[in-house]
């Protein structure tokens, strides 16, 4: 829920009141991501930065779920508001525990810098991980759903107060960030990078705003005009700007926008840059002394900053006081992570293998680095769980003493051995044996975030970055090459934040592909229920997988020319909205109501298995400035029994009849549109992958 105007109004008039009272040295200071006490006016310390990507994260025990884009891949309103729920709850919990112990330390306060809404643009960024997809519609819907389970339901006060990022455009390289500049067309910034953040801020209400490291069209992205003109007047954000990381300090180092400290810091201040992660606002005293920057601009940042501060509490009404410790990792809690790490698993390939019969199974073995691995169920950005279950614990816990279970490493993740002193492939030897020696082979390969992710910086322990290339890791296509050789089936498991090619069309033996994502807390055992048979797999992806040798567009380039569902003119590995089931469902009854902007269909799972089955609403209408292929309009997850027929109504994007023309303006685009409705995109390839079926209707608006 939004909060209320009337209830911002008071609290900002409260901050201001108290602004007024604080002197240069206070204002400044209240300006740091690090805010000291400043007790004469009964201001208690309180540091800015907190992480809450896909739970509480880097502060303790806290729920994990997976990673964002697992996320996403369930295309689930609903739960991403509970999860965002759960996420704010733990938070809330720290908080109140921990600052009355008198920590108020980094990682425990309220202010939380999630979601990540940046537009998963190119395969490489290590960072895509943290995001929900490509599509500037999905991303849009997921993020005002966890925003406002982060915001809370009171119209009065914040129970966190959530945090969008990175203003405007980022999406690697990663390498490059600090000093990069993302060259945006008009088309590009108002079709695919802004919508996400607009909407958010139009309807979620989000308290915050996080400029990225890089330029934008040459502005920094911290001081860019687009701070005051869209956010501010254009779509009346009235929360806080933050600055990335030490993103300020790039302006004189990196982007050599200024020419010292003190001018960077009041240039962003000036600019609309009200907070600065960082040490780099430590230098407005002297930019104050230097003329640069009066202390009315100070003034008006911290009464953002200590309006913020009165939403979540500070001027003593606090209506989630009362949650405590005992409401962090609950049952309830594990459970939605269970739930949340079943609908994120795409089962990409099903060679009539899966799901396996447990009854009969005697002989099953797990290989594979990410097999027994706890780091793979992470994902970036991580809180730490009371409970793990790996794929192999996944496997002991539902097969018990009914199947002989097998294990080996088989390969260090991007290494050519697992011991120090051992020989090259020291571990596929022992993968082979044990494949032998049993009726089926899981094979758990991919990535973790020690090797994707953010790049390394003073803001982050990450070492990864970007991703070389889209294809498994050297060591681990020995590893799978050498298992698939034995002739026993395999059922391949991918551990990653995007897309890889397995390179497995020359390897029969390869049945069955599953995209696990990084799972999160409960990933092994939903892993284990998806191959036995005690889910029914329903995720599709949120990304396009690009096969390994595919000519990609230049990293960074920022034009979505050839980029994502929408521009891209080669056959991808698997195409967005790509994911199987163990039933099949049918479409039928397709109808349009222009009064409320709402397609009807009814769904039919015609097989044996009840299932849930994500359905895509797709629209084009014959333009120029149209994308190249239908863009999604409208989602919806729906749960069917088996042998059962349903009515199905989707709301469909506010957006639905605009386009967008080179100068960037966006227009009703009035005459004959097409919708479609399908399991899938509608495309010949992604048909023929998933079997749906597509229903059309021309509509005139």
């Amino acid at each position: 829920m939004k909060i209320a105007t009337k209830a911002f109004d008071e609290a900002e008039k409260k901050a201001e009141e108290l602004a007024e009272k604080l002197t240069v040295p206070e204002l400044c200071s209240m300006l740091l991501h690090s805010s000291p006490a400043i007790d004469r006016v009964g201001i208690p310390a309180y540091n800015w930065w907190n992480e809450g990507l896909h739970g509480s994260a880097r502060s303790g025990t806290a729920t994990v779920f997976p990673q964002a884009i697992g996320l996403a891949a369930a295309f689930d309103v609903s739960l991403m508001r509970r999860i965002g729920d759960i996420v704010s709850t733990e938070q809330r919990a720290k908080y109140n525990t921990f600052s009355s112990l008198g920590d108020r330390g980094i990682y425990k306060g309220l202010t939380v810098w999630a979601p990540n809404i940046n537009i998963f643009r190119d395969p490489r960024w290590g960072r895509g991980q943290e995001t929900y997809g490509e599509d500037p519609y999905l991303t849009s819907r997921l993020a005002v759903a966890f925003i406002s389970g982060l915001q809370g339901d009171d119209p009065h006060r914040l129970k966190t107060a959530a945090c969008i990022k990175h203003f405007v455009a980022h999406s690697g390289p990663e390498a490059e960030r600090h000093h990069f500049n993302s060259i945006v067309s008009p088309k590009d910034m108002e079709e695919t990078y802004l919508p996400a953040f607009e909407i958010a801020v139009k309807e979620a209400g989000v308290n915050g705003v996080m400029g990225a490291y890089s330029e934008i069209n040459g502005e920094p992205c911290c001081c860019t005009h687009l701070i005051e003109e869209k956010l501010r007047k254009e779509w009346g954000f009235r929360g806080i700007f933050i600055s990335d990381c030490w993103a300020i300090r790039d302006f004189h180092e990196q982007h050599h926008y200024t020419s010292s400290p003190e001018e960077s810091a009041a240039v962003a201040v000036k600019s609309g840059c009200d907070l600065n992660c960082g040490c780099t606002y430590s230098y407005l005293e002297k930019a104050l002394s230097k003329k640069l920057i009066a202390r009315k601009d100070l003034e008006k940042a911290v009464t953002r900053v200590l309006t913020t501060r009165m939403l979540t509490g500070l001027d003593g009404y606090d209506p989630y006081a009362g949650i405590g410790f005992d409401e962090i990792c609950t049952e309830s809690n594990h459970a939605a992570s269970l739930e949340a790490s079943r609908k994120s698993l795409v089962l990409l390939k099903n060679a009539e293998l899966l799901p396996l019969n447990r009854k009969e199974l005697k002989t099953i073995v797990i290989i594979g680095p990410n097999a027994d691995s706890r780091k793979a169920l992470w994902g970036n950005y991580h809180g730490t769980s009371m409970c793990y279950t790996t794929v192999l614990e996944g496997f002991q816990k539902l097969l018990k003493d009914s199947t002989r279970i097998f294990y080996s490493e088989g390969s260090a993740l991007v290494a050519d051995k697992v011991e120090r002193l051992g020989e090259k492939d020291d571990r596929i030897s022992e993968a082979v044996s044990v494949t032998s020696s049993s009726e089926v082979v899981v094979l758990c390969l991919g990535l973790d975030e020690s090797v994707e992710g953010e790049m390394h910086d003073d803001g982050n322990g990450g070492i990864a970055g970007d991703r070389k290339n889209l294809c498994l890791p050297p060591p681990q296509k020995r590893l799978l090459e050498a298992v698939a050789k034995t002739g026993k089936p395999i059922i391949l498991v991918l551990f990653s934040g995007g897309g890889i090619d397995p390179e497995i069309e020359n390897l029969p033996s390869v049945k069955a592909v599953i995209q696990a994502w990084y799972p999160g807390e409960c990933g092994g055992e939903a892993i284990a229920e998806l191959i036995l048979g005690v889910i029914n797999p329903s995720g599709k992806l949120p990304i396009t997988f690009y096969k390994g040798n595919a000519v990609l567009p230049d990293f960074s380039s920022y034009s979505m020319e050839n980029r994502t569902y929408r521009y891209y003119k080669g056959q991808p590995l698997y195409p967005f909205g790509h994911g199987l089931s163990y039933t099949r469902y049918r479409y039928s009854n397709l109808s349009f109501d222009e009064s409320d902007n709402t397609v009807s269909f009814s769904l039919s799972n015609t097989g044996e298995i009840d299932g849930e089955e994500i359905s895509f609403v797709w629209c084009s209408t014959a333009s120029e400035d149209a994308p190249l292929k239908p863009r999604l309009c409208g989602f919806i997850r729906s749960y069917v029994r088996a042998g059962e027929k349903q009515t199905v109504k989707v709301k469909l994007d506010e957006r639905l009849s605009t386009l967008v023309d080179d100068s960037g303006k966006r227009y009703m685009r009035h005459g004959e549109w097409q919708l479609f409705v399908a399991g899938s995109q509608i495309d010949e390839y992604s048909l023929s992958l998933s079997g749906s079926d597509v229903l059309s209707l021309e509509i005139n608006i």
